[in-house]
């Protein structure tokens, strides 16, 4: 199995900012599709509210929505002189997986790229207004744009700042997103685009209740340049005890070869838990970091592991950050929609 793919040539200074560093905005959609949540809806605008909320401590929040929805936010957007209404149409509240990837460069330039978005291979149509949003988002922004000419989620990449990218092969070379794309390919296209010059390829197993056919962002995250956080099962019957496993041992290999070298920590997920019998893809990785001095830790609440999640990942942020603020928030009706913190924001640097 080719695990690691390099980029071939320079990428000219190009790369894709860690989150923890300076952010100009963090991007959210208000939340207004039942279907996401069927059944529980009732709660998520409120759960938004916190969220929104506690972003706007770190960071100016742009939050997108059709013109029919901006009464319903109206309350929150008050609330907070940070947050800012903008006026794009969408079908879902992913604003990670359909917006734009920010890349800087060493001579000051800056762009923004422009994925297509089909809703996780065709799984929930329609989509047309949250892949017509990126380009809105940009244009809003004011970056130059590009068109990234492939089918990619932001959920799907995981980058360090310095052009090192983790990533799962299910989310991009398959039929239903990038027919006949390669992983030579995809790399190539990565290292122009963004500045690429490694790729991992994440490909132990997913979560049980995983739509997005196993996003990096509910798997592995970097907490810095030098240590990655990867979710594992404490539950030795549980269903997605040995793909993790597998995870966490190919990232220990990766972490004393690559270099810098990585330290790799384990995250344990919460107890498996089912709404409806429907399993829901519970991960502290799907954490949201606002700059260099907010981290937004999404919680399940399990008294037990919320606690040690807080704990490992507040532990390891401080060891670069020793001022960092650390925010819970309450995910545990969020997730039912099959997403949380990370899936529902996007981080737009300083350009």
């Amino acid at each position: 199995m080719n695990t690691v793919t390099n980029a071939p040539h320079d990428a000219g200074g190009k790369r894709v900012p860690a989150e923890w560093e300076h952010a100009k905005a963090i991007w959210l959609a208000w939340p207004h599709n039942p279907n996401t949540w069927p059944g529980h809806f009732d709660s998520i605008p409120e759960r938004f509210s916190a969220f929104i909320l506690a972003a706007a401590q770190f960071a100016d929040v742009c939050l997108i929505g059709g013109p029919e929805l901006r009464q319903q936010a109206q309350s929150v957007i008050e609330q907070h002189d940070r947050v800012h209404w903008v006026e794009i149409p969408t079908n879902d509240c992913w604003i990670r997986d359909y917006g734009p990837t920010f890349v800087v460069d060493e001579s000051g330039k800056h762009s923004a790229i422009e994925w297509q978005f089909n809703s996780w291979g065709g799984k929930y149509p329609p989509w047309d207004l949250d892949n017509a949003a990126t380009e809105k988002i940009i244009s809003h922004a004011n970056w130059p744009h590009i068109d990234g000419g492939l089918c990619v989620e932001g959920g799907a990449l995981e980058w360090d700042g310095t052009g090192r990218l983790l990533t799962t092969t299910d989310c991009l070379i398959t039929d239903t997103r990038n027919p006949g794309l390669t992983k030579q390919q995809a790399t190539e296209r990565f290292e122009q685009l963004c500045g690429a010059r490694e790729i991992v390829w994440v490909d132990g197993g997913a979560l049980e209740g995983d739509d997005t056919d196993g996003h990096i962002d509910q798997l592995v995250r970097f907490i810095d340049a030098s240590n990655i956080v990867v979710a594992v099962s404490s539950d030795p019957n549980d269903p997605n005890r040995e793909g993790l496993e597998a995870n966490y041992e190919q990232l220990c290999q990766w972490g004393k070869e690559t270099s810098p070298h990585v330290t790799v920590h384990r995250l344990p997920t919460p107890p498996p838990r089912y709404i409806d019998d429907s399993r829901v893809p519970e991960s502290y990785c799907n954490f949201l970091r606002v700059g260099p001095h907010g981290l937004l830790i999404p919680t399940f609440g399990h008294e037990e592991s919320d606690k040690q999640a807080e704990e490992i990942l507040t532990r390891i942020a401080r060891q670069s950050t020793p001022d960092i603020k650390v925010i819970t928030v309450n995910c545990r009706e969020m997730i039912w929609g099959l997403g949380a913190l990370h899936c529902a924001s996007c981080n737009e640097p300083r350009g």
